[in-house]
């Protein structure tokens, strides 16, 4: 097995996904592609939090290029033996990893709580408030009453729509710090690369 390829492969993927999570906050704020809510601040208050920008976004791309950078990591070595560094190397992947995991729990949660309260939409009185947010989360399964939202126009399903994608890459992104993590782990312990029985090995020393 090869510790480090697989932390590379996890960071070219978290890359895209920071990517993703960073186009999806950002057409947040731009319902039916018009700017005035964002200006008059008629958005939902979660779209403020940059969920997607800074947690499952930059945040991301911190470990994200330490885990891409573990190719050419060597620390030169210690103690004689070439692969310490290495092994430091994929060690120190554990903390970039727990920043991953930090930023896309963030991600995740703000999503949640989004996608829970609904978005803040002028309702069949004229007057602009959190239509479903009495509901904790029911509206989601009961689409009929989305239309009770009536300006923006399709602001329900604009939120839900990106705002369910955040919780899906922040999901993803989650899920793959911590398989970094554990990778890491390994890794510290038996270099980048191991032979299978290298690898029964290190977990038998667990």
């Amino acid at each position: 097995m090869c510790y480090g390829r697989c932390a590379r492969c996890i960071g070219h993927s978290l890359v895209g996904l920071a990517i993703l999570c960073i186009v999806a906050n950002i057409l947040l704020y731009f319902p039916n592609g018009e700017t005035k809510y964002a200006s008059e601040n008629h958005l939902s208050r979660f779209v403020w939090f940059f969920s997607g920008i800074v947690g499952g976004g930059l945040l991301m791309l911190l470990p994200a290029f330490v885990f891409i950078g573990l190719e050419e990591d060597d620390c030169c070595g210690c103690c004689g033996h070439e692969n310490c560094g290495k092994r430091c190397a994929m060690l120190s992947s554990v903390l970039a990893a727990l920043i991953g995991i930090a930023g896309s729990g963030y991600c995740v949660i703000v999503a949640a709580l989004g996608l829970a309260e609904g978005p803040r939409c002028i309702d069949s009185l004229g007057q602009w408030n959190y239509t479903f947010a009495s509901t904790e989360g029911q509206y989601l399964l009961n689409t009929s009453t989305w239309s009770q939202c009536v300006e923006p126009r399709h602001i329900v399903e604009w939120n839900v729509s990106l705002f369910s994608i955040l919780l899906a890459l922040g999901g993803i992104e989650f899920i793959l710090c911590l398989i970094q993590v554990i990778n890491g782990i390994f890794g510290g312990i038996c270099g980048y690369c191991c032979s299978r029985q290298q690898v029964r090995i290190c977990v038998g020393m667990f």
